[in-house]
C-alpha cells in the first residue's frame, strides 16, 4: 500500500521550446561584451561558480538592453528607394533635396571661395561645426548647420589640413613649416615646433593626441593635455600624405608611396602591420568605425577593401579615374572621389557591390578632401573652388549619445565632458590591435605550463628535503642554561686555552728527563776504577 501525500500545487509542466527571433539574437550579440566565456574547463569550482554567474548577469543585460533597443532608439535611417527599371544612382541632388524635408534640403549648399582653395575640411564628433582650411592659409571655423561663422582668420601660409581636438574650442592646422593650434576665436595658442612640414593631422580623442605626418616621414604623437612628445616613429619610407586613424582601436594607417599601407602604434618603433596593398602610390585610405575593414585607393585605378582582421583583400573596384579621396559614414557607406565626380557605394565593404548608391558631380573645381558628417546624412566635399555638401539618405546614425557626441551641447555640458574626457584619458600604451586583450590573462601553451609545474614540483621536494636536512642537524638546546653546565663550559674553555702550553710543558720536562738519565749512565773521566762496577750495575 502506497500512500500518497496530498498536494496543492500544480503539477509543473515541460516548458515549450521558444522560438528564436534572429533580429534579437543580433541584437543582443550588439550589446555584448566580447565572446562568452569557457567556463568547463576550470578546476576551481568556486572560480567557475562565480564565472558562471558574472556570465549569466551579462547576458541578462544584454537581452534587456536589445529588447529596449526599440523604443530607446526610435529614429530609423533612411534611404533611397527605386521602381521599377529606376536606379537610385540616376537620382540627381535636385531631386533628392525636392523629396527631402525642409531641414534636410537647407544643408545642401555650395561655397564658392576660387582664390583660396583647395580647401581641406573637417567636422567634430558631433556633427555641428565644421571647420574650413584653404590652401592658401584661409582658416573658418562654422556652425553649418545653423549657418553661423565662429571665426575666419587669414594665416597668410600655406595650410594643408585641419583638424579639430577634442570639440569645437580648439583646431589645429598644419601649415608651411610648422603645426599649430589655435583657439575658438582664431588666437594662436600654441606653436608646435617639432611637426615640421606635416602633411596629415589626426587626433585620438580617447587619448588627447594630435597625431601627425608628412614630408620627412616621421610619425609623431602630440599629448594636448600635458604638451609632451608621446612618440615619434621614423617610417622609413619617404614622404608620407596620406594617414586616418582606425575609431575602434586607435590604430593609425599610413599610405605610402609604394604600394605599401602600414599600422602603427605609439609603444612601438616598427609597424604592427605591413601590407603591400596596390603597384603604384596609395592616394586615400579609410577605415570603417567598426575597425573590420579598410579601403585603399591607389594610383592603379583599383579601389580594394580590406579585412583587418584576417589582414587579408575581401575584393577590389576598379575605376577609370584615379580616385584621390575616401571616406565611410557611420552607417557603411563608402564614398569615393576622382577628379570631380563622386560615387557613394551602399553594401560595398561585406560584399561587392554591382552599382553606386549615389552619384554627384560638383560643380567646378578638383576634389581635394572627402568627409561624412556624423549623425547627418550628408557628405561634405572640399575642392579648388570651395565647398559643396549633397544628401545621402541613410548615411548617418541617427540616434546619438549624449555622452559621447551631443550637438544641442552648450557651455555648461562641454565643461562636464571635457572634466569627464580628462578622467577617462587612457594611456598611449594601451592602444593596441586587438583591444579586448587588454586586461585579461595571457594562456600559456599547455607545454610550458607542464614545465612550470614539473619544475615546482622539483623545487618544493628539493625545499622540503633541504628543510629535513636541516632539522636533523639541529642540536638539542635543552639543559644548555644549567649553572653546572656554565661551570663545566667555563673550565673546558680555560682547559683548551692553556692545553698547548701543557703539552709544549710536558715534551719539554720529558726531553729533559731522558738527558738527565743518559747522563747518569755514563762514567765520568776522572771517576775511580773502583766504582766502574757499580754503573755497570746502574745501567743493567
Amino acid at each position: 500500500m502506497v500512500m500518497a501525500q496530498a498536494n496543492d500545487e500544480p503539477v509543473s509542466q515541460p516548458r515549450k521550446r521558444q522560438k528564436v527571433d534572429p533580429d534579437l539574437t543580433a541584437r543582443i550579440t550588439k550589446f555584448r561584451r566580447g565572446d562568452p566565456l569557457a567556463t568547463s574547463k576550470i578546476p576551481d569550482r568556486k572560480l567557475k561558480g562565480t564565472l558562471r554567474y558574472q556570465e549569466r548577469l551579462a547576458n541578462e543585460a544584454a537581452e534587456l538592453a536589445a529588447k529596449a533597443d526599440d523604443w530607446l532608439l526610435p529614429s530609423t535611417a533612411g534611404g533611397l528607394e527605386a521602381e521599377g527599371m529606376e536606379r537610385t544612382w540616376r537620382f540627381k541632388q535636385d531631386e533628392v533635396v525636392q523629396a527631402a524635408e525642409v531641414g534636410a534640403a537647407r544643408k545642401v549648399f555650395d561655397l564658392s571661395l576660387t582664390e583660396l582653395g583647395p580647401y581641406s575640411l573637417d567636422f567634430t564628433r558631433s556633427g555641428r561645426f565644421l571647420a574650413l582650411a584653404g590652401r592658401k592659409g584661409h582658416l573658418a571655423v562654422m556652425d553649418w548647420q545653423r549657418g553661423k561663422l565662429v571665426t575666419e582668420i587669414q594665416v597668410k601660409e600655406t595650410t594643408r589640413d585641419i583638424q579639430f581636438l577634442h570639440n569645437e574650442s580648439f583646431f589645429a592646422t598644419a601649415q608651411r613649416k610648422y603645426a599649430y593650434i589655435y583657439d575658438r576665436n582664431g588666437v594662436e595658442v600654441h606653436c608646435l615646433r617639432d611637426h615640421v612640414e606635416a602633411s596629415c593631422l589626426e587626433f585620438l580623442p580617447h587619448h588627447f593626441l594630435l597625431c601627425s605626418v608628412g614630408r620627412p616621414g616621421v610619425l609623431r604623437y602630440q599629448d594636448t593635455s600635458t604638451g609632451q612628445t608621446a612618440a615619434a616613429h621614423r617610417t622609413r619610407l619617404g614622404p608620407c600624405s596620406v594617414m586616418r586613424q582606425n575609431p575602434w582601436n586607435a590604430v593609425l594607417c599610413l599610405g605610402h608611396a609604394n604600394g605599401t599601407a602600414t599600422l602603427w602604434a605609439p609603444n612601438m618603433p616598427t609597424p604592427l602591420v605591413r601590407l603591400l596593398c596596390h603597384r603604384g602610390p596609395i592616394k586615400a585610405l579609410a577605415v570603417d568605425t567598426d575597425g573590420r575593414n579598410m579601403v585603399t585607393a591607389g594610383a592603379d585605378g583599383q579601389v580594394r577593401v580590406w579585412d583587418l582582421r584576417m589582414l587579408r583583400p575581401r575584393h577590389a573596384y576598379f575605376s577609370r579615374a584615379t580616385p584621390d579621396r575616401l571616406d565611410i559614414s557611420q552607417r557603411g557607406l563608402l564614398a569615393v572621389g576622382a577628379a570631380r565626380s563622386i560615387q557613394v557605394w551602399q553594401g560595398a565593404l561585406e560584399h561587392k557591390a554591382n552599382s553606386p548608391y549615389m552619384r554627384h558631380d560638383v560643380f567646378s573645381g578638383r576634389l581635394s578632401s572627402l568627409a561624412f558628417c556624423p549623425y547627418e546624412d550628408v557628405l561634405a566635399a572640399g575642392h579648388s573652388d570651395g565647398l559643396s555638401t549633397m544628401l545621402v539618405p541613410g548615411a548617418g546614425e541617427p540616434n546619438y549619445d549624449s555622452r559621447v557626441a551631443d550637438p544641442f551641447q552648450g557651455r555648461n555640458a562641454r565643461r562636464e565632458q571635457e572634466v569627464a574626457q580628462l578622467l577617462d584619458k587612457l594611456q598611449p600604451d594601451m592602444i593596441v590591435l586587438d583591444p579586448t586583450t587588454i586586461g585579461q590573462v595571457r594562456k600559456e601553451p599547455q607545454q610550458v605550463q607542464e614545465e612550470a609545474k614539473m619544475a615546482a614540483l622539483v623545487a618544493q621536494r628539493t625545499e622540503s628535503r633541504a628543510a629535513l636536512e636541516k632539522q636533523a642537524e639541529k642540536k638539542k638546546m635543552k639543559g644548555k642554561n644549567k649553572p653546572s653546565k656554565r661551570h663545566r663550559k667555563k673550565q673546558y674553555t680555560i682547559i683548551e686555552e692553556h692545553k698547548d702550553d701543557v703539552r709544549m710543558r710536558t715534551q719539554k720536562d720529558q726531553k729533559l728527563g731522558k738527558t738527565a738519565a743518559v747522563a747518569e749512565d755514563v762514567m765520568p773521566a776522572d771517576a775511580p776504577r773502583a766504582l766502574a762496577a757499580f754503573y755497570q750495575k746502574g745501567r743493567q
